[in-house]
C-alpha cells in the first residue's frame, strides 16, 4: 500500500511560480510511474503531467508544456511539479497519483488527497 501526501500549494499571483511535492510512504515508489492531475470547481479532473519510474520519460498536457516540469527524487521517495508562469486558469486542487504514466486517471492505482493552488489575477 502506498500513501501519497501533496504539499506546496497556496496563493500566488499570475506569472508566479510554485513547486508542489508528493511524498510517498508505506512503500517505495521507485518502481512506480507517477502523475499529477488537477480539478477545478465544477470541472472534470484533468491530466497535468506524468513521469515514468526512472525519470527517463515524461508526458505533459499541451497547456502545461513549457510551463510545468515534473521530476522525481528516488532517494526521498518524492515527486515534484514545478509550475512557472502561472495563470488564473491554473487554479485547482492538484493531486498526485501512482501506477501509470498515461493521461487517464483510471490507469492510476494510488491517489493523494490533493493540495489547493490558487492563482490571482
Amino acid at each position: 500500500q502506498v500513501q501519497l501526501v501533496e504539499s506546496g500549494g497556496g496563493l500566488v499571483q499570475a506569472g508566479g511560480s510554485l513547486r508542489l511535492s508528493c511524498a510517498a510512504s508505506g512503500q517505495t515508489i521507485s518502481t512506480y510511474s507517477m502523475g499529477w492531475f488537477r480539478q477545478a470547481p465544477g470541472k472534470e479532473r484533468e491530466f497535468v503531467a506524468a513521469i515514468n519510474w526512472n525519470g527517463g520519460y515524461s508526458n505533459y498536457a499541451d497547456s502545461m508544456k513549457g510551463r510545468f516540469t515534473i521530476s522525481r527524487a528516488g532517494a526521498t521517495n518524492t515527486v515534484y511539479l514545478q509550475m512557472n508562469s502561472l495563470k488564473p486558469e491554473d487554479t485547482a486542487v492538484y493531486s498526485c497519483a501512482a501506477g501509470a504514466v498515461t493521461r487517464w486517471a483510471s490507469d492510476y492505482v494510488y491517489w493523494g488527497q490533493g493540495t489547493q493552488v490558487t492563482v490571482s489575477s
